[in-house]
């Protein structure tokens, strides 16, 4: 379906501050900027706990006060793999511990997850591939300087 225009009136100031939002998210209009961070400010009020940041990999969710939520959710998964006959609690636990966050945090990226689960599954994946990339890039190296 597509978008349908809507009127609506914003203070000078938070004008000023979309205007600089987008000044500096190059390729973002004004309007998108708009839907962006409305729908973020709804997930976060959906999700309390999360909120949003920009960084070298674009805009993702994170726990207030902590890591990126799919660093938590692949911390689950490696756990989840490792022991595969743990209680969901456990692994709670065991992420926790692990992470040096409190269980409802942990908690909170999974409920996010679990409303978002192939957005937070494709930052996990594009982690994953430039890690190994990383990895070959340095095999590499490491193969030109033994010759």
């Amino acid at each position: 379906m597509p978008p349908t225009p809507r009127s609506v009136r914003f203070e000078d100031a938070v004008l000023d501050k979309l205007a600089k939002f987008v000044m500096e998210h190059p390729g973002l209009s004004v309007s998108a900027a708009v839907n962006l961070l409305i729908t973020e400010a709804l997930r976060m009020e959906e999700h309390p706990g999360v909120l949003f940041r920009t960084g070298p990999s674009g805009r993702r969710v994170v726990i207030v006060g902590g890591p990126d939520v799919w660093e938590i959710v692949r911390a689950i998964k490696v756990a989840r793999a490792a022991e595969p006959d743990v209680t969901a609690d456990e692994i709670v636990a065991m992420t926790a511990e692990y992470s040096g966050l409190p269980q409802h945090q942990v908690r909170t990226a999974i409920r996010y997850w679990s409303s978002y689960p192939d957005e937070i599954d494709a930052q996990i994946a594009a982690a994953d591939a430039a890690a190994e990339e990383a990895e070959e890039r340095w095999r590499r190296e490491q193969g030109l300087l033994a010759s």
